[in-house]
C-alpha cells in the first residue's frame, strides 16, 4: 500500500472520530444530519438478512439499489452510526445465492452508479457454489470486483467480508465439511478472503465475521450445535434453516463491519442500542455481541479507538 493510501485512512478515520466526539458532547437535540461518506453493501442473503427481522428493519434509512425493500444489515451499520453521530449515505445490491460473477455480470451499472468511497463485499457462502471450498473463482472474481471499483473511484476503500461455518454443511451427512469442527468451515472461508487481501490491489481490509461466530461459540456466548438446541444463557447464531443467520447473528455480523470501517470499539454503542432493543434482544445479549465483536477485531489487528458514546436512548431519547 502507498504511503499516500495510508495517510489518507488516517486522516478519514480521524476527522470521523472527531466529528462524532464533538457531537457526543452535545445534547441530543442539538445534533444535526450532515452529509457523510458512502458505503455500498454488496452481496447476498447473508447481507440482507434472510430468516431474520434483520431483512426490513428500518429499509427506509438505507437505498436498496434494486428496490427491494432491505434493510438487512446496512440499515444496521447505519443506526450504528448515527447513533454515534457519524453521519453515512448507505447503499446496497444484494441478491440471494449470487457470489461475486453475478454483481459483474448483472449489476455493474448499480455498482459503479456513483464513486462509492467505502465498498463491504462477500461471496457465495462456500466460496463457489459448484466447488465449495475451492477459491479460485472467488480470488478471481474478486480482483475483477476491485478493479472495477478503483475505475470508478481510485481511493475507494474495499472490505471483504468472510462469512459463517453453516451448520448444515457441519452437522449433516455427505457434505463437504461434515464431521469436522463447527469452527473449521468458517476459518477456510476467512483464509481464502484473507488471500483476496494480501493479493489483490485495492482490497483494504478484511472483516472477519467467521472468527466472531467462531469467538461467540468458544466465549460461551453462543451454542455451536443448533440441533441439539439452544443451552440456557447462550444464543443461537443461525436461523430456522441453520445455514442463515439468526437476527443475533446478523447483529453480530453489523458489528463487526462496523467496528472495522469507522475505527470505533463497537462496545462505545452500549447496552442501550436501538437496534439490538428494536430487534428484541436483551441489554446482556447487546454488550456480549458487542465484546465478541471487539475481540475479534482485535484479534485481526484492528486497531479500535475507545469513544465514550452514549447512544440516544442512554441520554432518554427516542431510538427513532
Amino acid at each position: 500500500m502507498k504511503a499516500s493510501e495510508i495517510t489518507r485512512g488516517v486522516w478519514r478515520r480521524l476527522a470521523a472520530l472527531v466529528g462524532a466526539l464533538l457531537l457526543l458532547a452535545l445534547p441530543a437535540v442539538n445534533a444535526q444530519p450532515k452529509a457523510g461518506l458512502s458505503i455500498l453493501f454488496v452481496g447476498n442473503s447473508f447481507t440482507f438478512g434472510y430468516g431474520s427481522a434483520v431483512r426490513h428493519w428500518r429499509a427506509d434509512t438505507v437505498t436498496d439499489l434494486n428496490g427491494d425493500g432491505v434493510g438487512g444489515v446496512p440499515a444496521l451499520f447505519e443506526a450504528f452510526t448515527t447513533q454515534l453521530g457519524l453521519f453515512w449515505d448507505v447503499y446496497l445490491e444484494t441478491r440471494g445465492g449470487s457470489d461475486f460473477a453475478f454483481h459483474l455480470r448483472e449489476k455493474r451499472p448499480e455498482i459503479t452508479s456513483r464513486p462509492f468511497d467505502v465498498v463491504v463485499a462477500h461471496s457465495f457462502s462456500t466460496l463457489d457454489a459448484e466447488n465449495p471450498g475451492d477459491p479460485s473463482a472467488l480470488l478471481s472474481t474478486g480482483r475483477e470486483l476491485a478493479e472495477l471499483l478503483l475505475t470508478r473511484n481510485p481511493d475507494v476503500e474495499l472490505y471483504v467480508t468472510a462469512t459463517w461455518s453453516r451448520p448444515d454443511l457441519v452437522y449433516g451427512e455427505d457434505n463437504p465439511w461434515a464431521g469436522g469442527p463447527i469452527e473449521e468451515m468458517g476459518r477456510e472461508v476467512g483464509a481464502a478472503y484473507d488471500r483476496l487481501v494480501t493479493e489483490v490491489p485495492g482490497v483494504k481490509a478484511l472483516n472477519p465475521v467467521g472468527e466472531a461466530f467462531n469467538l461467540a461459540m468458544r466465549a460461551g456466548v453462543a451454542d455451536p450445535d443448533p440441533y441439539d438446541g439452544i443451552a440456557a444463557g447462550m444464543v443461537d447464531l443461525w436461523a430456522w434453516d441453520h445455514y442463515h443467520a439468526s437476527t443475533h447473528g446478523y447483529y453480530l455480523e453489523a458489528l463487526v463491519v462496523f467496528g472495522n470501517v469507522t475505527g470505533i470499539d463497537p462496545l462505545a454503542l452500549g447496552a442501550g442500542e436501538c437496534g439490538g432493543y428494536e430487534l428484541g434482544m436483551s441489554p446482556a445479549e447487546v454488550v456480549a455481541l458487542q465484546r465478541v465483536a471487539r475481540d475479534a477485531l482485535f484479534a485481526a489487528g484492528v486497531a479500535l479507538a475507545q469513544v465514550d458514546g452514549r447512544v440516544a436512548s442512554d441520554r432518554g431519547a427516542p431510538c427513532r
